[in-house]
């Protein structure tokens, strides 16, 4: 199946923010693609995110596609242990961490393994299938039905993640998805800047299209005034 994917990736530091603290890594032949989001408010975001897509793309092509997914894990809780140790070794103490969300694609089937608001999306038929639940306070607030979806939208604590690659203590809590892919789908990874900034209607609107809809995606993004990093990768079957 890898030999029939296409994919594009785009990323920019928005309308608003100097620095892009997001990273990308697209693998194709291995069937994997990540977007990782150095948090905002802490130190050298952009560290902690290009530290968890370098290990992702040491892991080798020869790896069997059936101990692909333990080793994308393993990766990531190194990763993990990694930023904390740095973290901590530095004085004052400081906190380098990211959210992430990684696809695994192999045959007909996926995987989304995630830590964090990055989210990971199906689009199916015109509908766009939102497959990553974000770790969020927000997020903690829609389940508990203290707010609605669009309350979410707004609300003061939206940025506050609580759950993140280099953050908290050492174990690592990382979430699973799976599901089998059909011909034309399309798969969506990107940072919280992209979909704050765009509507659901018109990100389907945008990845129906032909051509480089990551970079139109952004593109969209930057157009509304993102005012966070921005960063797209869709994979098309």
């Amino acid at each position: 199946m890898t030999e029939e994917l296409r994919h594009w990736a785009a990323s920019h530091p928005g309308a608003v923010r100097i620095q892009n603290q997001d990273s990308y890594i697209c693998r194709p032949r291995l069937g994997l693609f990540s977007v990782a989001d150095g948090v905002g408010g802490h130190s050298e975001g952009d560290v902690a995110s290009s530290q968890v897509v370098t290990l992702l793309g040491e892991i080798s092509e020869t790896a069997p596609p059936s101990e692909r997914l333990a080793e994308v894990r393993t990766r990531l809780h190194a990763a993990h242990c990694k930023l904390l140790a740095e973290g901590q070794a530095r004085a004052p103490q400081v906190t380098l961490a990211t959210t992430v969300v990684v696809l695994m694609l192999h045959e007909d089937h996926f995987a989304f393994l995630w830590a964090g608001d990055s989210r990971g999306y199906l689009l199916r038929d015109g509908t766009l299938h939102r497959l990553t639940s974000d770790h969020s306070v927000v997020q903690e607030l829609v389940d508990s039905g203290a707010i609605t979806p669009a309350e979410a939208e707004t609300h003061p604590q939206g940025n506050v993640i609580t759950r993140a690659i280099g953050a908290g203590g050492p174990e690592l809590l990382i979430d699973k998805a799976l599901g089998a892919v059909q011909p034309a789908d399309r798969i969506l990874l990107c940072s919280d800047g992209l979909y704050k900034a765009l509507g659901v209607d018109e990100m389907v609107e945008i990845m129906a299209q032909d051509g480089d809809v990551a970079q139109m995606l952004v593109a969209a993004a930057l157009a509304r005034r993102a005012r966070d990093n921005i960063t797209a990768v869709v994979v098309a079957l």
